[in-house]
């Protein structure tokens, strides 16, 4: 069975000291506190990481908000996937990955932490010359890749992605390789939409607010939609626009809106436009490390930028702070960074 997203244990102690150290902990809906936590000790073909960087994902603001369901998540929890750090201990039988390695992390969660343990299933290990800060969105890589394959993306189709905070900004940059015949982006905020203007996207739309009708605001342009719909927004609201602007026999490839539906869901129109819909995640393991791979050298080539859209960096001991400013959702907030280094 395919591997899944899993919350390396932590046990959190009432003492400071040698051998503990800080994380963060979502007691309950909107309240995320740092507690300490003893360094935990990589089991046997496992390696600890000594985390740098966390950036904060869309998720982690839904979580944050209690925006996803019980069967998804229960609290008190952690939170924090978009990983880079240091190998600084391996366990017995791993090999090719080794102390000192520069890394970035994938289907980890729970890393708002200064030390993290994983299987090497999740690690991509990071040329040493590439900073650190850029390492860690390319967990995000994977899934933005498979997107656009999934899309199945020609020089004659037409594409949107709705939505463009940190994913994506992302996914414009990789669709935008896949030469559509054109690309239209919307978003909230000016700010976001010139990022994705210089990122390749033939056309932006400024949306007048968050529920918004896109067709009310693109079809005139596009007036017979679009033959693929790439919702990158949180909750899953979303889903309901992103059926009514895709064409006949279009398809949604779902990056985003996997949060809770709480509109009606008119699948009759998913019929009569012969839709498909499509989620993102791999479904095999060997195609996760291929586009961890792809999305890695995306980078090193200068094709993605994983460093231009960070716009906070803010310490671990002030993840409330962050965690406050990500959920504010504004034009100058896009990517907020939590540095996980030990003063």
């Amino acid at each position: 069975m395919v591997r899944r997203m899993s919350v390396p244990p932590m046990e959190l102690v009432a003492h400071d000291g040698p051998g503990t150290q800080l994380c963060a902990v979502v007691e309950e809906v909107g309240t995320i506190t740092v507690k300490r936590a003893l360094i935990p000790e990589p089991a046997d073909g496992e390696v600890r990481i000594k985390i740098k960087w966390v950036g904060i994902c869309g998720s982690d603001v839904e979580v944050f908000r209690g925006a996803r369901e019980p069967e998804f998540i229960t609290y008190p929890t952690r939170l924090g996937h978009e990983v880079a750090g240091i190998v600084d201990k391996a366990g017995k039988n791993v090999t090719g990955v080794k102390e000192g390695d520069h890394v970035a992390l994938r289907y980890v969660w729970g890393a708002f932490a200064e030390y993290v343990c994983c299987s090497p299933f999740s690690v991509k290990v990071l040329p040493k010359e590439l900073p650190l800060i850029e390492g860690s969105l390319i967990e995000v890589l994977p899934g933005i890749i498979h997107a656009a394959e999934l899309g199945d993306i020609s020089p004659n189709k037409n594409v949107l992605i709705m939505g463009q905070g940190v994913s994506g900004l992302v996914m414009t940059q990789v669709i935008s390789l896949y030469s559509p015949r054109n690309l239209v982006v919307t978003d909230l905020f000016d700010e976001k939409l010139e990022l994705a203007k210089k990122y390749g996207a033939t056309h932006t739309y400024k949306l007048p607010h968050s529920d918004a009708a896109t067709m009310d605001i693109v079809g005139k342009d596009f007036p017979d939609g679009f033959d693929v719909v790439i919702p990158c927004l949180l909750e899953g609201d979303g889903m309901v626009d992103a059926i009514n602007a895709a064409a006949q026999n279009g398809r949604i490839v779902m990056y985003g809106c996997i949060g809770t539906c709480h509109k009606p869901v008119d699948f009759f129109k998913v019929h009569k436009k012969r839709l498909d819909i499509f989620s993102t995640e791999p479904k095999r393991d060997i195609d996760n490390r291929r586009y961890f791979d792809q999305g890695l050298q995306l980078v090193l080539d200068g094709l993605v930028n994983t460093e231009e859209m960070i716009t906070h960096v803010v310490k671990l001991q002030d993840v409330a702070k962050a965690m406050q400013l990500r959920n504010e959702h504004k034009g100058d907030t896009i990517h907020v960074m939590i540095d996980c280094e030990a003063e």
